[in-house]
């Protein structure tokens, strides 16, 4: 079969991948009718045969689980999708079950859509803001019926635009249905990430702090230079842009602002403990005290020799 010309077989446990160059690979693999070159919308319900598959993805894609689904993975994540979950995968990611041969009857929707439909597009150009792209999948959005609804009207109407003749406005209107679907999604990421910020992760700042205290107690400044968002995000269990959004919805400020303050504040310590320029930019992990000297001036308005002065 086709299908099989695309997989890809990695040692050492010789695990099979689908690459999914073109959004029709995908939608060929699972028995999915194939509506357009650049765009295809999915109603799992709808079909006869389908198998799992774990997928490398070159194309842009949303799902929307209706029913539970275990022991999915997305890079080196397991995670359970829990119902009316969406998530959202980019180019290079790579994402879902692998393929045992048994045939599935999943329910729910997706959406994949080519890059080459953005070349040259308004949505081409704010496709970097749609942070959720990156977010890994145990930080799927979780929709509530009506939030589900709103979503599947849309990937309904994109297919019956799709199933209609193409003329010289189709991808036009496909485009604008897309970019309203993904203003969707981020309004809802915005409200869960509100109540996650002060529910579920209410203590993230306090335990962000102490993540930083603990990397300079530790020493791995020594080895690792200064913390970083992504180290403190993968510390905390979070992809950096989740970890960034809900940052700054606790604080109003983005996580590499709150890791320079803190790093500042410390400089200002060492300085007035009688440390010299060198030794407080070796101890917070600088490569170069000039490299400091900058970060301190534009922190505080002063060089570290004038505050040393003061």
């Amino acid at each position: 079969m086709v299908f099989y010309a695309l997989y890809r077989t990695f040692a050492p446990d010789m695990e099979k991948i689908l690459r999914v160059q073109h959004v029709n690979d995908y939608a060929r693999y699972i028995g999915a009718p194939e509506l357009h070159p650049l765009v295809s919308v999915i109603h799992y319900d709808e079909l006869e045969h389908c198998r799992h598959s774990l997928n490398n993805y070159d194309v842009y894609a949303l799902f929307i689980g209706d029913e539970e689904l275990e022991d999915l993975s997305y890079g080196q994540l397991q995670y359970v999708l829990k119902r009316h979950a969406l998530m959202c995968v980019a180019p290079g990611q790579i994402g879902g079950k692998t393929d045992m041969g048994e045939e599935i009857h999943t329910k729910g929707w997706a959406l994949l859509f080519d890059t080459e439909l953005l070349r040259n597009t308004e949505l081409g150009r704010r496709m970097a803001g749609y942070h959720f792209f990156s977010y890994t999948t145990s930080e799927a959005l979780l929709l509530t019926p009506e939030q589900r609804q709103s979503i599947v009207a849309l990937l309904e109407e994109i297919r019956r635009e799709l199933l209609r003749e193409e003329d010289s406005h189709t991808l036009r209107i496909v485009t604008s249905q897309i970019e309203q679907v993904l203003e969707l999604v981020a309004r809802y990421y915005a409200l869960q990430l509100s109540t996650s910020a002060t529910s579920t992760n209410s203590d993230l700042l306090p335990r962000f702090e102490q993540l930083l205290r603990k990397y300079y107690d530790d020493g791995l400044q020594q080895k690792l230079g200064l913390p970083t968002v992504k180290y403190c995000a993968r510390q905390l269990f979070l992809s950096p842009n989740y970890f960034g959004d809900l940052m700054r919805e606790l604080t109003g400020e983005s996580p590499a602002s709150h890791i320079r303050r803190f790093v500042m504040q410390r400089a200002q310590q060492l300085l007035m403990g009688g440390a010299n320029i060198s030794e407080t930019a070796e101890s917070l992990g600088f490569d170069y005290p000039q490299h400091f000297t900058r970060q301190f001036k534009r922190h505080f308005g002063v060089t570290p020799s004038d505050f040393i002065r003061k």
